[in-house]
């Protein structure tokens, strides 16, 4: 059974054709798992907006993948060129790798994210809800989400926010650290104020802060602040709100300034952090120093931000020792499989023939009790199991190694586990007095 991989990401297809293929996959995920019935054996497909692959088991992985490839020519409004342009093949070990690189963050359009672990979790569900998957993907599957668990908890390439709404959230926890209840006030109600907010919101019973949000529609500041647990100014009680604040975060889709920091400075009687990350600036840095506002902008938090990628991107080399260990684990399992008929044979074949010559031996001992019986009984166990031992231990070593064949072929033919079975005769150094 051979493991193989077809997919296309973020840098291979354009959006658009990722997008059709996740929107068509209603009609593509039946199709792929009829394919059971022919060339595949077990099917897991990740669908994301990034990436769409197809990971299965297969006899002929070149017929799978080209039976994998038409069903997703079927897709909706795909054109063929470029689908067949922007996908990859990798098979076996290749494979086995790839999928933990995705599980660690390292193939993600942001390094280390951990989205990607809650896709992949999803992915194997659908395909056990489905009945697709078995013993080869399910436990491929799990191997890469504790190689993924690994990689963030052994390493630090999820740490460090590459998102400038958390490090915005994380600029003002660090500098209201030593405030006691801070209020803090979040200006925008779009996907990076929401972002900060929710960011915030997360330490918000640690750090006894209280966190309202204010934005020019209303509604969708309820919205929000709802969906947050926080709470929700109307846009004419701004100045009121800024005033009683110990740090603001604005993040509004203005297109002019809609506070200058010397007005703030006028109404604000305090210390006052102002973290501004809208673009254009939401609040006009003023001509003079104001020493009550301590205004930071979207400038400072990119680099801040690329600084954090740098720190992630060290962190590679680590994650990449795990991903080669753990790979070599699950390929070690899944060549160990392919001797498994072996050693079942051999197994069987040995106990026969220990059980037969048992009971022979014990029926020309009718005088031994059970105790004694149990004694004879054991030593014929143990001597099979040693007598084993080194042909099952090199037979595992070899597949793990890739290089079972010959031997695996060398045992069939010496303990002719593959000819029928027949009378044996006599050895010629046997007293035919023993029947």
């Amino acid at each position: 059974m051979r493991l193989i991989l077809v997919g296309l990401d973020y840098r291979t297809a354009p959006l658009e054709l990722r997008e059709r293929l996740q929107a068509d996959d209603t009609r593509l995920l039946p199709l792929l798992a009829a394919l059971r019935h022919g060339p595949l054996d077990e099917l897991v497909v990740l669908s994301t907006c990034n990436r769409y692959e197809v990971f299965a088991t297969c006899d002929d992985p070149s017929l799978a993948q080209d039976a994998i490839i038409d069903c997703l020519l079927s897709a909706e409004n795909i054109p063929m060129r470029p689908l067949l342009d922007s996908l990859y093949r990798k098979d076996d070990a290749d494979a086995v790798r790839h999928l933990f690189r995705v599980a660690a963050g390292l193939e993600s359009l942001v390094l280390g994210e951990t989205q990607i672990m809650r896709q992949l979790a999803g992915a194997l569900d659908q395909a056990q809800g489905a009945g697709t998957s078995g013993p080869l993907l399910n436990r491929l599957y799990t191997a890469a989400l504790h190689t993924g668990k690994r990689a963030r908890t052994e390493t630090a390439i999820s740490q460090h926010t590459l998102s400038v709404s958390h490090a915005a959230a994380q600029l003002v926890q660090r500098e209201m650290a030593n405030v006691e209840h801070p209020h803090i006030l979040v200006v925008g109600a779009g996907e990076m104020a929401t972002l900060a907010a929710g960011a915030l919101a997360q330490h918000a019973a640690d750090s006894g802060s209280a966190i309202t949000i204010i934005n020019r529609s209303d509604e969708r500041a309820q919205a929000v602040a709802s969906q947050l647990g926080i709470q929700a100014r109307p846009w004419d009680e701004l100045q009121h709100a800024i005033a009683s604040a110990d740090a603001v975060i604005t993040a509004t889709s203005a297109r002019q300034p809609i506070l200058r920091a010397d007005e703030i400075a006028t109404f604000v009687s305090r210390p006052l952090l102002v973290v501004d990350i809208g673009v254009p600036r939401n609040i006009a840095p003023a001509a003079n120093p104001t020493p009550t506002i301590r205004l930071h902008d979207i400038d400072d938090l990119q680099a801040v931000v690329a600084h954090h990628r740098i720190l992630r991107e060290a962190e590679v080399a680590l994650v990449e020792e795990i991903i080669e260990v753990e790979a070599l684990r699950y390929v070690n399992w899944l060549r160990s499989r392919h001797i498994v008929p072996v050693l079942t044979e051999l197994r069987g074949h040995a106990d026969a023939i220990a059980e037969a010559e048992l009971a022979h031996a014990l029926n020309r001992l009718p005088e031994l009790d059970e105790h004694e019986r149990d004694v004879v009984a054991q030593m014929a166990q143990r001597i099979v199991n040693k007598l084993l031992h080194m042909p099952t231990v090199n037979l595992k070593w070899r597949a793990a190694h890739g290089d079972h064949f010959d031997y695996e072929h060398a045992i069939r033919k010496m303990f002719a586990l593959d000819a029928p079975t027949e009378p044996t005769e006599p050895d010629a150094g046997s007293d035919p007095n023993d029947d």
